[in-house]
């Protein structure tokens, strides 16, 4: 029986460490082997997570204590704030050269530096690693991620769009000025750090949108997008905070100069056909976050609209799982050899 890989996550006290935290304790080979959070330092697991109390885990460490050659680990999630990856990364590979890393932040997903700069506003503090990530959308680039040594996991909100529209922009089978993404998320997705519009009282009983017209998850929409139609892609989106813990769902409006509604539901049929974590509804149904909520799956429909030539696309999936931190487990499976869907396969937790 070979060795479990031993694995590190960084940021463990946020709601995406959390969640890989949960899904790694069911995966079979590999160990997690550190446990960062910098203001939590010294603390057991189960002190900031009590869903932990019955499972060994290592002790929250800080990021300078950790030596990266010594850890000898084979992979590490980067769930740390956009804008601190960078020079954290850098240093982790040239420590430990033989490290693979999966990032869920946002600091290695645009290809284009001049793009990253104009919307986080400063340069990019590692361009050399930056020509090497992968984008990690894992049912678009499975062959390069299973070679990367960094890969960069997408967004929730774009994974969520991206999955519904990829493979009809590459069928050519929409209009790509014509993409309408009227997106909403639940709270989970603004992270776990006290914010005073993210008290109770003051998003319960409430909807509403933010972002509006400058998200930056717009760029990453675009460089996806024009790299699936072949040409440039602006669309519209807008996303929205709902008042639930968990999931995303994505209403989108197209229009198909030459395909019926039925056209396209043909399209996402055939392309997912063989997905183990994509489900294309039956033809005039819509998905429900209730119904991937905890899982992995991503749930897409498609209904006409009522103006000819255009359609309706659901697309839902849960923010935390199949959004951050369960495609990240799905890329570190292929990055290190094991079947894909290895500890992913959980059924949807409803009601």
């Amino acid at each position: 029986m070979s060795a479990k890989k031993k694995i590190g996550i960084l940021g463990a006290s946020g709601y995406t460490g959390a969640e890989l935290v949960r899904l790694l304790l069911r995966h079979p080979d590999v160990e997690i082997a550190l446990l960062t959070a910098d203001r939590r330092a010294g603390k057991p697991m189960a002190e900031v997570f009590p869903q932990f109390m019955p499972y060994p885990l290592p002790t929250l460490t800080s990021l300078d204590a950790a030596d990266w050659s010594a850890l000898g680990l084979d992979l590490v999630f980067c769930a740390l704030p956009h804008g601190t990856t960078q020079t954290v990364i850098k240093d982790i590979l040239a420590r430990a050269p033989a490290t693979k890393v999966v990032d869920l932040s946002a600091d290695f997903r645009l290809a284009d530096l001049a793009a990253y700069e104009k919307w986080y506003g400063h340069p990019h503090a590692a361009p050399e690693l930056q020509k090497e990530a992968v984008y990690g959308l894992t049912e678009v680039y499975r062959t390069q991620i299973t070679a990367a040594r960094l890969v960069a996991n997408p967004g929730c909100y774009t994974s969520c769009a991206e999955l519904a529209l990829i493979p009809l922009l590459r069928a050519n089978a929409i209009d790509p000025d014509e993409i309408v993404i009227d997106a909403k998320s639940g709270m989970t997705g603004a992270g776990r750090a006290a914010k005073e519009e993210m008290l109770f009282s003051e998003v319960s009983e409430g909807f509403h949108a933010y972002g509006v017209g400058h998200h930056r998850h717009m760029a990453e929409l675009d460089q996806e997008f024009s790299r699936a139609a072949g040409r440039p892609v602006v669309v519209s989106f807008t996303p929205h905070l709902v008042p639930m813990n968990r999931g995303i769902l994505s209403t989108i409006y197209v229009r198909g100069p030459q395909a019926t509604p039925q056209d396209l539901h043909a399209i996402l049929l055939k392309s997912y056909a063989n997905e183990p974590f994509v489900h294309v509804l039956p033809f005039g149904k819509l998905p429900q976050t209730r119904h991937v909520r905890g899982s992995n799956m991503t749930f897409i429909g498609i209904a006409a609209d009522r103006i000819p030539g255009r359609a309706i696309i659901g697309s839902a999936l849960d923010n935390l799982t199949k959004g951050a931190s369960g495609q990240a487990v799905q890329n570190m499976n292929l990055v290190l050899g094991f079947p894909e869907t290895m500890a992913l396969d959980q059924v949807a937790l409803f009601p």
